[in-house]
């Protein structure tokens, strides 16, 4: 509870939602007593959301200015956001930040309103990095939200819920759809993880005598010396390494235990 004025505000929840779904609100709710609110496509208003991704980069606008871009993905889509002094926790978080990383994030939405369009941008309040469990749980739990979301939609006789059947018409079976891709998204990578780890613990080492001991480590020289000479046109070596890393990011280890959460009821299986 925030004190103003002698009046007490509440400090608005924060809501669990995909990119892609917030990237389509483009309707603002005014009221008096109220922070503006933006109107959700699946019925339900709110003014700051929690979300887990990728922050994929971050960039400031101008030199010097303490104004950052920044944009997170997550199985859906992309967020785009901006973070300055007037959030200096975020802002001083962001700094410490090599991206790519797995971040939470609790931020405003503000709503840019042009000639022609709308755009939908997020500040950020926290910004923290997390490991990959934190993102997959916010996947199931988002997945879980928004689908409740659109069972509402569909019952209808909500205010918020014919409001958003005016203002956007959604196409339900779509936006169930991507909910779905985002929790087979998960399932698909945890396979190709077990798949792998699998196929290591089956590999059993060869035995090796001395000689051919000898004549392996007499190649690696050899081998050593060449990579030199391949490397001689390369100007900066560890950005070859990063570049290695990168791709090495893609591998997860999260042990993903299916039954734990029922993925059932998010599947329709």
């Amino acid at each position: 509870m925030i004190a103003m004025d002698g009046r007490s505000f509440k400090r608005e929840i924060a809501r669990r939602v995909f990119a892609f779904e917030l990237n389509k609100a483009t309707h603002k709710i005014e009221s008096g007593d109220r922070a503006v609110q933006v109107l959700l496509p699946t019925g339900v208003s709110c003014n700051r959301v929690f979300i887990v991704g990728v922050l994929l980069d971050r960039e400031e606008t101008r030199p010097d200015s303490d104004f950052w871009k920044v944009r997170i993905s997550d199985p859906t889509g992309v967020f785009r956001g901006f973070v300055g002094r007037f959030q200096p926790d975020a802002l001083e978080s962001l700094l410490k930040i090599e991206p790519p990383e797995i971040v939470a994030v609790v931020a405003k939405i503000r709503l840019f309103e042009g000639d022609t369009t709308t755009v939908v941008t997020i500040r950020p309040e926290v910004i923290i990095p997390v490991e990959r469990e934190v993102r997959d749980y916010w996947v199931i739990e988002t997945a879980k939200h928004t689908l409740e979301r659109i069972n509402r939609m569909r019952k209808g006789g909500n205010e918020l819920v014919e409001l958003a059947w005016q203002v956007y018409e959604p196409d339900l079976d779509y936006y169930e759809e991507k909910v779905k891709e985002a929790v087979r998204t998960l399932l698909d990578q945890h396979a190709m993880v077990e798949s792998e780890t699998e196929a290591r613990e089956s590999e059993e080492p060869e035995e090796v005598s001395e000689e051919e001991e000898k004549a392996k480590a007499e190649e690696s020289e050899v081998e050593s010396w060449e990579g030199e000479e391949e490397l001689e046109g390369v100007e900066d070596i560890e950005s070859v390494e990063r570049e290695e890393d990168w791709e090495l990011e893609d591998i997860d280890e999260f042990e993903f235990e299916e039954e734990e959460w029922d993925l059932r009821d998010i599947l329709g299986e």
